[in-house]
């Protein structure tokens, strides 16, 4: 697997509805960019920015964006399952823009972009963080049905049949 890309502090946002397997291949990624021997930081959206907003000294937010800044790979998952308010739109763009040109970046997100208003609802830099993200970045879109829901169906439709079988 080519992990250009770290070398060359791109990023990757993974686009795709619920249950398609966004996660897994960001963990997979992540796995071989630290069997590759670069340094990585796993994430979820709601985490990170719960983490961030909760520092109450600039110094300790300081450090604590130094943290996520550091790793030559960041991913953060889950971006777009819950919204989050202006404050934690600032903290994510000033986060991405730390990385920005400098480290790789790795976004799931179940929204394309232009739903990233109803993410960060009236946040001013909206589009400024979209657009860092998005510049020199690979966007990986990947359409399907949720494999959760599907073994959901096929348990479903086992436990039928075996209650079918079970009369006769």
């Amino acid at each position: 697997m080519a992990l250009d890309f770290i070398k060359e502090a791109a990023n990757i946002v993974v686009v795709g509805p619920n249950g398609v397997g966004k996660s897994t291949l960001a963990q997979n990624i992540a796995h071989q960019a630290l069997i590759h021997g670069h340094t990585v930081l796993f994430t979820s959206a709601g985490q990170l920015l719960g983490d961030l907003s909760a520092l109450d000294s600039d110094s300790a937010l300081r450090r604590r964006l130094r943290h996520y800044a550091r790793p030559q790979l960041l991913v953060i998952d889950e971006v777009g399952y819950l919204s989050y308010s202006n404050r934690h739109a600032d903290l994510m763009f000033e986060l991405v823009s730390r990385r920005y040109q400098s480290k790789s970046t790795l976004i799931t997100t179940n929204r394309p972009f232009a739903e990233w208003r109803e993410v960060f609802p009236n946040a001013a830099c909206v589009v400024s963080l979209v657009d860092r993200l998005v510049h020199n970045a690979e966007i990986i879109a990947i359409e399907g049905e949720s494999y959760r829901l599907k073994e959901a169906h096929d348990r479903a439709e086992q436990r039928a049949h075996q209650r079918r079988g079970a009369k006769l």
